[in-house]
């Protein structure tokens, strides 16, 4: 039998147990492979708590975290495994875990996350930072998908995540983003007369135009080749998109070709005869100036939309090209006495052309699967909730029409009242 074994206080030591000093504990054990193990308290009540949950990891088989390893070591260990999406979503991923996580909450120490730290980060982020509730949705969105692959790895027993950003959106539901706005008709109109009317911008007409009456996304449209269109048919055949991110490689950021977003992605959205026109003027304007389409990216050339040297178009420029657009209309507009808001453009960039588009498909009346099919979405409930837009005019349009509706119904069962 062993000899017993009893610290200062004459309470007695079990086995791993030792006093340090007098206002230190610690346990001491080895792992299935042979590691030794410590933990330390203040007294031994809160020791004796720290050992039953190693004994629980011991009968689960959860592996006991090292004490150095920090969420961002976690974080690398998971992407280095993370396989099974596009590049454009890995760039995300690594995007938000760099810029909002890694600087702060990056170094705590896995061991010692709880739900309540999560909480707060997410807190911080909101009311310090002042991000959007949207980028808290991303910043969640990588932080439960390293915390599982510990998880599922046998490394914590459960995911400090959970159920946590459910609980931030009920507390800050009034910090909601606001759903991107769509231009009116009037601004629409007023924005592509301006680009078509300007000789310093009508060489963006069809550009723009294109977009705003076809709903492509931006990828979508930089991406297209002239074998993408059938102006026979009036199709276009949306079957890739073209993307600029930061890779996994060492190159750094460059255009890739990308698959569509979803399988619904894949379509051949029918043209209007603007958009033809658009096009073909396109052809022309190229043609005239001497241009060509120089760039072959991961096998896909002759691009439609270039730039002055031949190269491919890159998002970031189209937008700026807006902005200097909406800035020179406004100052138009301004010289000649115009101050109504209707009548100026709001700052907006490429994608809201396409809420605007979809917006305009509502307000023709067009069918809700068409509209649906035509913006490539896999549900409808993403075409009415996010993409669309209804202004007071379409509403007072849409409730005159039931007031004739019923009237003329309520005529005829006066008609048929009367007859009987």
């Amino acid at each position: 039998m062993s000899k017993k074994r009893f610290d200062k206080k004459h309470c007695v030591l079990q086995k791993g147990e030792y006093q340090v000093n007098e206002n230190k504990y610690s346990y001491r054990w080895t792992d299935a492979y042979g590691k030794r193990h410590a933990i330390y308290a203040s007294d031994l009540d809160e020791l004796r708590i720290k050992e039953q949950k190693v004994e629980l990891n011991k009968l689960e088989g959860i592996k006991d975290p090292p004490a150095t390893l920090t969420v961002e070591r976690l974080y690398e260990n998971w992407k280095s495994l993370k396989r099974g999406i596009k590049a454009s979503t890995y760039s995300g991923y690594v995007y938000v875990f760099e810029s909002l996580i890694k600087p702060s909450f990056g170094k705590k120490r896995v061991v010692n996350v709880k739900r309540s730290d999560v909480r707060a980060f997410y807190i911080s982020l909101l009311e310090e930072r002042g991000v959007a509730i949207t980028t808290v949705d991303n910043v969640h969105n990588v932080l439960q998908q390293v915390f599982q692959y510990a998880v599922d790895d046998d490394i914590l027993r459960k995911n400090p995540c959970d159920r946590v950003l459910k609980e931030i959106k009920l507390t800050y539901s009034g910090l909601k983003t606001e759903k991107r706005k769509s231009l009116s008709l009037k601004q629409e109109v007023n924005f592509l007369k301006f680009l078509y009317d300007d000789e310093r911008y009508h060489h963006w007409f069809p550009t723009f135009f294109i977009m705003a009456n076809s709903g492509l996304r931006v990828g979508e449209l930089t991406g297209l080749r002239w074998q993408d269109i059938d102006l026979e048919n009036g199709t276009i055949d949306v079957n890739h998109t073209l993307g600029y991110y930061d890779h996994k490689d060492s190159k750094g950021c460059y255009f890739s070709i990308n698959t569509p977003k979803t399988v619904n992605g894949y379509r051949k959205v029918v043209m209007t005869e603007g958009v033809k026109e658009a096009f073909r003027m396109e052809k022309r304007y190229q043609e005239l100036a001497g241009l060509e389409s120089l760039d072959e990216i991961d096998g896909y050339d002759d691009f439609i939309f270039i730039n002055r040297f031949g190269h491919v178009q890159h998002q970031g420029t189209l937008n700026k090209a807006l902005r200097r657009i909406i800035r020179d209309f406004n100052v138009t507009a301004a010289s000649k006495g115009i101050t109504d808001p209707e009548e100026m453009l709001p700052h907006f960039s490429c994608h809201i052309l396409r809420h605007t588009y979809a917006t305009r498909l509502i307000e023709s009346g067009s069918n809700v699967k068409f509209v649906q099919y035509q913006m490539g979405h896999s549900e409808i409930q993403t075409t009415f909730n996010t993409y669309v837009s209804i202004s007071a005019e379409f509403k007072n349009k849409e409730i005159t029409s039931f007031e004739d509706y019923m009237k003329s119904a309520s005529n005829i069962m006066s008609d048929l009242i009367t007859a009987s």
